[in-house]
């Protein structure tokens, strides 16, 4: 799948101005009228009937449903969740922060990854490295999650030894739910952080249709298409196709953006009790891997100047990130009676990348000159993952129950070879391509099996009025066999763990919940120690205590957390001898809020607090004890608002505006303590968008002001960086029919 790299062109500005010329040349607001045909428009006409009902009522209405009932998102405000509970649970029911970025919040910042879609959510970094194109990588409560925390339709992305990535696409999500805190009981192997669980579009039974272009920098052209309807009059067959094709430049030469994306559905609901959908994604992505610079330069000082954002480190015609995914499954619900029904999820799902990196090893004495190696990784994952549900409401008494009894089994298949070789040096302040490269040699050939099944229980019981308890446990086996081809070398695993949570609610009449929680998570740790002995799985723990608040006579939401997490027996190196010895331990306190509002006026609101104290306990280096956890900013906020004018001369127009602070956070300097310290950051987001059916003409821009700033830094063999996007503009048209 390997490409050659196109020659640098100038970028041009024609794509932009030709976007904002398209808004600009909109009819007078004194003739416009808003597009009602926009899919999170009808949506929303939808649930907010329902809402305003339920604007009357003396107690928030709690009742746990199917999946496939899963109440319409109003706006910014998402009224339930699937993720937390697996079944359709009331937001204000569930004991865990729980954030839902809509469908509607991601169409008005108009963001084109999921890294973007994530970045007004609390408690979670989807930017760790700043502008990376090829993948998504997240922390979550200080906790990587980037192999174990990627979810679509609650089955597992799987990702084994970072041998693949995923970067899913934005335009096909109905919404992202993130979930904070241990999730093992419902989900098996997992981070201690918590995860991230993308919505696919689903059909739909109602006719709709919209066609988007957009337009901005780095000459960057984009064109998505959203159809679907019934395919028969008695609507018992739907349809959606979901299609998005992306060619464009970035902020750092050489590298590009070509993205092609395209998902079919289809429903067959041949009764009220059944119903199945067929769910399938191809997504071809060319692009190259992002700079790790040096930090003089970037972070620090250096004589030569400072090197500009746009430096491309590699070799135009060596460097390349070519990813093909396939998925398809499909998802099963059967209703036996009011009390009963059953629920089936597969997905089969194909990951294949091949990358090719030269990047910086170091930085010279002249403090100009870099040596580079050349690294490659040609990496492959099958997986199949198989959900089985079945839940029942019953009554012992005056407790109500739902009871939800799964079980599930993922097997994974990877492969992976990876190189490294020495590469010509470069005059990082004078870049001069072209030197030839020679070809590195194999260090690793390795061929992965996992497998893990897994027997899960929750019951949610209604205890009187204003109680609402959840119990959950599981038991899950697991084994992997790794194969090393360069070796013959094989060796087996075998793990097997018990998990569990509870948690307690209570429903106040004037729409407070305070709540508490515990929950248990788990994490297979493939190798032995010295002597041979396999090591135990990764273990966490967490508290957590909040509040939450669903004001009966307004849209909104707020959720306040605190938690105290911890991860038990991570691996670390003996500092002696270096082999892995399971001594690591890690604490993350902290507190979270949360806050979205979509208010009749036409305003839109999030906005979001967390302070994060995240801290390593033990380790077998005594310098690392007590350090910050990396990557990890204390403080981090946003606040993102949207106004669209509801009625007289202006109706139709609106603006949206954004700010995200990035507070102080520290480098990973590995066996060392960490000391290499990135300085906080604020950035601003705007929008600027029009209605006039059936077209919808809009302006984003991200990072509006422009700020250069570093994301990330890090020790390997020296200092080094990594820079934050850039400003980005994108003009937009839609056409809904």
């Amino acid at each position: 799948m390997s490409y050659s790299l196109l020659l640098p062109h100038r970028h041009t500005n024609r794509p932009l101005a030709l976007a904002v010329a398209l808004l600009l040349a909109a009819p007078t607001p004194g003739l416009a009228q808003p597009s009602e045909t926009t899919e999170e428009g009808r949506a929303e006409d939808k649930a907010a009937a329902k809402a305003t009902t339920a604007k009357t009522a003396t107690l928030p209405t709690v009742n746990v449903t199917a999946e496939a009932e899963q109440s319409a998102d109003v706006g910014y405000v998402a009224p339930n969740s699937t993720a937390a509970t697996k079944t359709d649970t009331p937001l204000l029911a569930t004991p865990q922060s729980v954030s839902v970025v809509t469908r509607k919040q991601i169409a008005a910042q108009n963001a084109t990854t999921l890294a973007e879609t994530l970045r007004y959510t609390p408690g979670i970094q989807s930017e760790t490295f700043g502008f990376e194109p090829r993948t998504t990588f997240l922390k979550m409560r200080g906790f990587d999650a980037t192999e174990t925390g990627l979810y679509q339709d609650s089955l597992k992305l799987a990702n084994p030894g970072f041998v693949v990535g995923y970067s899913l696409e934005p335009y096909g999500a109905e919404r992202i739910e993130v979930p904070r805190g241990p999730a093992s009981v419902l989900y098996g192997q997992s981070s201690a952080g918590g995860l991230v669980n993308y919505i696919s579009k689903h059909p739909q039974f109602d006719p709709f249709r919209e066609i988007k272009f957009d337009a901005g920098t780095y000459g960057r052209l984009q064109g998505a298409v959203d159809a679907t309807g019934a395919l028969d009059a008695q609507k018992t067959l739907a349809y959606r196709l979901t299609g998005v094709v992306r060619d464009s430049d970035t902020q750092v030469d050489y590298i590009q953006d070509k993205h092609i994306y395209v998902a079919p559905a289809l429903t067959w609901k041949p009764n009220s009790q059944t119903t199945l959908t067929l769910l399938s994604h191809y997504q071809k992505d060319q692009t190259q891997p992002s700079q790790r610079l040096p930090a003089a330069g970037t972070l620090y000082g250096n004589p030569n100047g400072k090197i500009p954002t746009n430096r491309f480190t590699g070799e135009p015609t060596v460097d390349s990130y070519n990813r093909e995914e396939f998925a398809v499954g499909y998802e099963l619900e059967h209703r036996l009676n009011k009390a009963v029904t059953f629920r089936q999820k597969t997905r089969y799902y194909d990951n294949a990348v091949d990358d090719r990196t030269i990047y910086t090893t170091a930085l010279l004495a002249d403090q100009r000159t870099i040596t580079r190696a050349l690294y490659e990784s040609f990496g492959k994952v099958q997986g199949v993952s198989l959900d089985n549900q079945a839940q029942f409401n019953f009554a012992t008494g005056p407790v109500s129950h739902s009871l939800l009894a799964g079980l599930d089994f993922q097997h994974v298949h990877s492969t992976t070879v990876q190189t490294y070789g020495d590469a010509p040096n470069l005059d990082i302040y004078n870049p001069v391509y072209g030197s030839p490269v020679a070809a590195a040699p194999v260090f690793k050939n390795q061929a992965a099996v996992q497998n893990q099944i897994g027997l899960y229980l929750q019951d949610q019981l209604k205890l009187a009025e204003h109680w609402r308890l959840t119990l959950g446990g599981r038991y899950d086996l697991a084994d992997s066999e790794t194969q090393d081809r360069l070796s013959g070398q094989t060796t087996q695993q075998g793990n097997n763990a018990a998990t569990g949570r509870a948690g307690l609610v209570y429903l106040a009449d004037n729409g407070l919940a305070p709540y508490l929680s515990y929950a248990q998570s788990f994490l297979p740790v493939l190798g032995t120690d010295a002597n041979g002995v396999a090591f135990t799985p990764e273990t966490g723990e967490q508290y957590e205590v909040g509040v939450k608040f669903q004001p009966k006579q307004s849209n909104s939401f707020v959720t306040l957390a605190y938690f105290d997490l911890t991860r038990h027996s991570f691996l670390t190196p003996n500092p002696i001898t270096f082999a892995n010895v399971q001594r690591g331990e890690a604490r993350s306190q902290g507190l979270e809020l949360e806050g979205v509002a979509s208010l009749d006026n036409g305003l839109d609101v999030t906005a979001s607090y967390a302070y994060t104290d995240a801290h390593v306990t033990k380790s077998s280096f005594s310098a690392e004890v007590g350090e910050t956890l990396e990557y990890t900013p204390e403080h981090k906020a946003t606040l993102w608002a949207d106004y669209t004018v509801p009625s007289g001369q202006a109706k139709g127009w609106g603006v949206g505006a954004g700010t995200r602070y990035i507070g102080t956070s520290v480098g990973n300097s590995y066996a060392a303590r960490n000391t290499i310290e990135i300085p906080d950051v604020v950035l601003f987001d705007t929008a600027v968008h029009f209605n006039l059916k059936p077209f919808q003409f809009a302006v984003n821009l991200q990072n509006a002001l422009d700020k250069e700033y570093v994301a990330t830094a890090f020790t390997s063999g020296g200092d080094f960086a990594t820079y934050g996007a850039r400003r980005v503009i994108i003009g937009s048209v839609k056409y809904s029919f």
